[in-house]
């Protein structure tokens, strides 16, 4: 019974570690961290509700302490794309944003984009650098950067 359910954890943290490889989700790593301490248990002749213990402990206790530093450092790297890559730019307003009036227009990447401002009773005039804040439908909120200095 021990040799088989050593088996049977050592299939389970070859499982979960390539679906953890083609995932890259970093959920399924923990669990097999702790498949692999119940097969050294079941090596050692543990009975099967202290490998299974283990195996949800290690589980959990990897998942909750060890995930968000792995998280932290692995999305580091990340690249922005899409919408998400233009939160930040600083561009030059091309029609003056005028909330209350409703106008404002900006260039981005040879498109021109409608904008607003994060302040209503402000207007931003044609050729100020602005920098975008937020993205709402096909608007841009922006700030005007010199007003953060």
């Amino acid at each position: 019974m021990e040799m088989s359910m050593a088996i049977v954890w050592l299939a389970i943290a070859i499982i979960l570690s390539v679906i953890e490889l083609t995932t890259m989700g970093l959920v399924t790593i923990w669990f097999a961290a702790g498949a692999l301490v119940a097969l050294l248990l079941s090596l050692v002749g543990a009975p099967f509700l202290a490998q299974l213990a283990a195996f949800l402990v290690v589980s959990v206790a990897v998942l909750l302490l060890v995930r968000p530093l792995a998280t932290k450092y692995v999305n580091k790297t990340a690249t922005k794309t899409n919408i998400d890559a233009v939160v930040g730019r600083k561009l030059v307003v091309k029609k003056e944003i005028d909330n209350l009036k409703g106008t404002g227009k900006i260039d981005m990447d040879g498109s021109t984009w409608l904008a607003v401002s994060t302040v209503d009773n402000i207007v931003i005039p044609e050729g100020a650098i602005v920098r975008v804040v937020k993205v709402s439908g096909a608007k841009l909120i922006v700030e005007r950067e010199d007003m953060n200095l």
